[in-house]
């Protein structure tokens, strides 16, 4: 439902709200549109996503989580409570492997900085008090 690196980060940015499609890509950032279709489509069909289209031109789609997924969100707060007390060791990991650092990524997903800019980090950061908000 929701395996894979670019899932739980579309859905900890849709728990602040509902994002446009473009808003949604530079928010998760490194994806290519088509994955980010793909995943987009699949949590559509898992009742997770809600896809409105104004049927507009230029095309305006808007995506948000469902009651599920925002249930679901909720599931995946402590994960991001988790990552953010264990920083040290998940900042440590991507050069103790090789690949990508999908771990990383899904446990600490990128957030706004104070000027409302998204990070180019790996891990998150969380803020003045370092807490991790997905809701």
């Amino acid at each position: 439902m929701i395996g894979g690196k670019w899932k739980p980060l579309i859905l900890f940015h849709l728990a602040h709200g509902a994002r446009r499609y473009g808003e949604l890509r530079r928010a998760v950032g490194g994806v290519t549109d088509k994955v980010l279709i793909q995943q987009l489509k699949e949590l559509h069909a898992d009742g997770i996503i809600d896809r409105l289209d104004y049927k507009a031109i230029p095309p305006k789609v808007e995506y948000s989580l469902t009651e599920f997924g925002g249930s679901l969100a909720t599931a995946l707060a402590p994960l991001c409570v988790w990552g953010t007390a264990h920083m040290g060791e998940v900042e440590k990991l991507p050069s103790r492997r090789k690949g990508p650092a999908s771990l990383a990524r899904l446990i600490a997903p990128r957030a706004l900085d104070e000027d409302g800019l998204y990070q180019d980090s790996l891990l998150m950061t969380h803020g003045p008090n370092r807490a991790c908000r997905w809701t």
